[in-house]
């Protein structure tokens, strides 16, 4: 039986550096689609399925955001890289709060990108969620680790697989500490000694989805100098 070869769509209406996207990932054996805007992603969405979708901020017509928004509402688990301009900390927050799951800045180091690229998929196709139990309660949440879905205060809510993948990953460790790097290997595949703001990023909207106050966490707590750790019972001091 041979492996099913990864499809990428690439959302990218700069054509020199689509073609370059491209003719380097087919070079490392992906399959790529690629689309000059973000109304055709969608359409393309309608009847194929992806690995990964690679998707530039600045498109003609709907934005980056606006189509990371409508991708998860047609696919909740598919991994969504996004393209930000240079040192705008403000689409970096924007696109992960829109559902995307990484980030990667332009103009990006070519071996970079790949290794971003890799990890993702590659965690992704590894994983199966092996869940602690059938649903995990704390607080007013309750979580569906098999089905990829929540019921929160806000409402029910559709997890994206790296969602499942660190919760399944916190749940695990409920209690202990959990280093930064080992977040960002176990949840991204990135080696340790990557320096991204994406962990930061992404715990800030589990907090959003799951905490009373996010401002004032109590499930989903910062380790200084460590990383976070997950406690199901809510301690009296905010962290």
């Amino acid at each position: 039986m041979t492996e099913e070869v990864p499809h990428i769509l690439l959302v990218e209406d700069e054509i020199n550096l689509a073609r370059g996207i491209c003719f380097n990932l087919e070079q490392e054996g992906y399959k790529v689609s690629h689309v000059e805007s973000g109304e055709e992603s969608l359409e393309r969405l309608k009847y194929d399925r992806f690995s990964l979708i690679i998707l530039d901020v600045m498109l003609p017509g709907m934005d980056g955001f606006a189509v990371c928004r409508q991708i998860r509402q047609l696919d909740a688990r598919v991994p969504v890289l996004i393209l930000t301009a240079r040192g705008d900390d403000g689409d970096r927050i924007t696109g992960l709060s829109s559902g995307a799951d990484d980030y990667l800045t332009k103009p990006f180091n070519l071996g970079e990108f790949l290794l971003r690229v890799s990890g993702m998929l590659r965690r992704s196709a590894w994983y199966r969620p092996e869940p602690v139990e059938e649903s995990y309660r704390f607080g007013d949440n309750e979580i569906y680790l098999l089905s990829y879905h929540a019921k929160t205060a806000q409402g029910d809510i559709d997890l994206t697989d790296l969602e499942v993948r660190m919760l399944t990953l916190f749940f695990r460790n409920e209690g202990q500490p959990i280093p930064r790097a080992t977040l960002l290997e176990e949840v991204w595949g990135y080696r340790s000694d990557t320096e991204t703001r994406t962990l930061d990023n992404f715990i800030v909207r589990l907090r959003k989805y799951f905490e009373p106050d996010p401002g004032n966490p109590v499930y989903f707590q910062t380790v200084r100098g460590v990383g976070y750790r997950f406690n199901r019972i809510s301690s009296d001091k905010p962290h």
